[in-house]
């Protein structure tokens, strides 16, 4: 039985720009303040430990890094990416076990799995214990994010079932993939975390619609960056100020339910925002629409997701000999 009333918090903050080991410690710091202040759930944003790379953000061509830049850009950020399990995901579990909160993170994952060269788009569930519960690897990176991440498979497309609720997550533009959100629906998700780097007007009307469609709490969670949080030694960053201004993201994080806005959204600066959520009224909101359910035609329409792991090497055992 989950508890029918949760203290959300989501936290919009800028990472250490590619240090891991100070963006963890910074991270680590937040989830505990968000429960001394009684948050059963923290939701950090897209890729915050070490960073979003920034590089490739730009918006404009006149903004990228000239290529060798990106080339050493990328292998900075490989060598602060996390390997999970490690170390960095047991300082983010005995942050939420000290908290007494479940945790959503935005990671880069290195594929420890296979080459260990390249990296996913990550986020991590903790629950309030520490454990690490599981992760999901976004599933098709956006644009010139291709020059930086690997897609994920179906492998680690979930919900979890948790004390405070049934939760699930989808990162930035997975979140304009109406069969990921159906899945999220189908699957019971209560409370549906979507850790970005979209600051956009657009972005505050997806988390709208979504809570909406889906009969769920939302909690957009973003990064804000200024650009005095990007260190001047990087080529990069005159372009990226040119094209972006001086907050390279206004952040706009966002507490939403299927009826109204319940925290923010909060532009340029870093703040924690704290929503409490009443699962009983999602019934509520369902009893007009179910999207998942009694407004849904399975028989006219049906959905496969497809979970199987895709590893890099599948090992076939030789076939043994027949005898003469």
């Amino acid at each position: 039985m989950s508890e029918r009333n949760v203290r959300v918090a989501a936290v919009q903050a800028a990472p250490v720009f590619l240090d891991r080991e100070a963006t963890l410690a910074k991270a680590c710091a937040l989830i505990l303040e968000a429960g001394r202040n009684g948050a059963r759930l923290v939701v950090l944003p897209e890729a915050f430990v070490p960073s979003f790379p920034l590089w490739v953000a730009g918006g404009s061509t006149g903004s990228r890094p000239d290529p060798m830049e990106t080339h050493s850009l990328y292998a900075e950020l490989l060598a602060n990416a996390v390997d999970v399990p490690g170390p960095a995901t047991a300082a983010l579990g005995g942050a939420a076990r000290e908290a007494g909160a479940h945790v959503i993170v935005g990671v880069n994952e290195r594929n420890a799995d296979a080459s260990g060269a390249s990296m996913y788009n990550t986020v991590l569930y903790f629950d309030d214990e520490g454990a690490l519960l599981g992760k999901h690897r976004k599933l098709v990176p956006t644009m010139s994010e291709r020059l930086v991440w690997t897609p994920g498979d179906g492998s680690t497309l979930s919900a979890f079932d948790t004390a405070i609720g049934k939760l699930g997550a989808l990162i930035c533009w997975e979140n304009y993939m109406p069969l990921a959100r159906f899945a999220l629906y189908a699957w019971g998700t209560q409370i549906y975390a979507a850790p970005t780097w979209d600051s956009q007007p657009r972005w505050l009307e997806t988390m709208d619609h979504i809570a909406f469609e889906g009969g769920c709490y939302v909690i957009g969670c973003c990064q804000v960056v200024h650009r005095d949080d990007i260190p001047d030694r990087y080529g990069f960053k005159r372009g990226l100020v040119e094209a972006r201004g001086e907050w390279v993201n206004a952040g706009n994080s966002v507490i939403t339910a299927p009826w109204q806005v319940l925290a923010g959204p909060v532009a340029c600066r870093e703040e924690v925002l704290y929503a409490d959520l009443d699962l009983s009224k999602l019934g509520l909101a369902k009893s007009r629409l179910d999207a998942a359910g009694h407004y849904a035609r399975p028989d006219v329409f049906s959905l496969t997701v497809n979970r199987s792991p895709r590893p890099m090497v599948r090992t076939v055992l030789d076939p043994p000999e027949r005898p003469d």
